[in-house]
This record gives structure tokens, sequence and C-alpha cells, in this order.
């Protein structure tokens, strides 16, 4: 499982030129899953996510969380994100997992940060052609894999 993570002044998701969600501030979450993926790595990066200190406190440290600060998080698959590009030009998504298990990953993964948070969270739809805006705050941008947990 992997999340590319930016910390955003406010973001949103269009699909089929119709809003789907919109946040202020706090994090867009972009998230892919592969076919080893399952529960225990949604566990670890939502908890990841939830503790990330990346805003800003009094001193202008970053040293807040998006819980600290209130904040709301947008999440959107993404599966280009296990792209293989190592061989040709064209990027190979083999790696990426199929519907039948990241669907349900996906759905635990917004529910386990909409809990974690103690609010709701945005979404954008698996499988939809998306039109995603954010404005990034720093910009701050962060990765991580589930399965580099070094």
């Amino acid at each position: 499982m992997r999340v590319v993570i930016q910390r955003v002044s406010h973001a949103s998701v269009t699909i089929g030129g119709q809003l789907k969600s919109e946040i202020e501030e706090g994090l867009l979450v972009l998230v892919g899953f592969e076919e080893a993926d399952n529960g225990e790595d949604v566990r670890w990066i939502t908890k990841k996510l939830l503790a990330l200190r990346i805003f800003d406190d009094e001193n202008g440290v970053m040293n807040r969380s998006v819980i600290d600060i209130q904040g709301e998080v947008l999440i959107v698959s993404q599966f280009t994100l296990h792209a293989l590009t190592a061989k040709g030009n064209r990027p190979s998504y083999i790696r990426a997992a199929g519907h039948d298990i990241a669907v349900p990953l996906y759905e635990q993964f917004l529910s386990a940060v909409s809990q974690g948070l103690g609010k709701p969270v945005g979404s954008g739809r698996f499988g939809a052609d998306m039109k995603v805006e954010l404005l990034n705050n720093g910009p701050v941008t962060i990765c991580i894999d589930s399965k580099r947990r070094e």
C-alpha cells in the first residue's frame, strides 16, 4: 500500500463535471494498493497518516498532526502509484491490485481514517476518471509505502 500525502490549504475532486468532495486545511491522500496488501497495511498507514506531525505549531515548526489542527482529509484512489517504469517508456501496472482486492481495502481505509479522525473524510470514486485540484501548503509532500517500514 502506497500513499502520497500532501498538506493542503484546500483540495477537491470532481467526477464528470460534478464536485464529489472538497476539503479545507488538511491532507490530500493519494492511495494505491498492490496484490499483497491487506488489513494490516491499512491499519499501519492509517496510524502513520493521522499521527504525522506536518502542520506548523505556534513557533512555525512542523509539530502538529491533522488531528491536532482539527483538519480534514480527502482520499483519492490512484493505482498508478504502483507503476513500474524500469523497462521501456510505457509504465506497467502489473503490481497494482485488481478491483476485487483494492476496492474493499479502499473502503476499509476510508472508514479507518474517518474513525481515527473523528469525522467524515472526503473521497473520490474508485476507478473513476477524476479531476483533482489542490493548493499544496509548503509545499509538503510525503510518500509512505507499507512494505518499507524500516
